[in-house]
């Protein structure tokens, strides 16, 4: 996780990424249990699926937003891409998926 934790992204990278997300869904709701072991577990798991996610926070949750976005990327390295409103955007490269699926950012 060394190498995704000095992950950072140019503004173009994140604009190009931020485009991506817009017609995502967010796959991880983070509710009042806050950021509990079981939702970094999903959370991981879908970061590895996709590399490129939509987290909710749902308007029960014990974080404020900003905190939570810190938060999710210092425990899983990925990357914030940006916070609208209660919607958090991650990205993080996989490279154990195959090159052709994986998100190819500029320079």
């Amino acid at each position: 996780m060394d190498e995704a934790n000095e992950l950072n992204l140019t503004s173009g990278q994140k604009k190009m990424l931020r485009g991506l997300g817009h017609h995502l869904e967010p796959v991880v709701y983070v509710g009042k249990e806050g950021l509990s072991p079981a939702l970094l577990a999903s959370l991981e798991a879908a970061l590895k699926a996709h590399e490129l996610i939509k987290v909710k926070i749902g308007q029960n949750c014990p974080l404020e937003r900003n905190a939570v976005g810190e938060e999710l990327t210092r425990t899983t390295g990925a990357a914030l891409v940006q916070i609208i409103g209660r919607t958090v955007l991650l990205y993080r490269p996989n490279p154990d998926i195959p090159k052709e699926k994986r998100l190819r950012l500029s320079s």
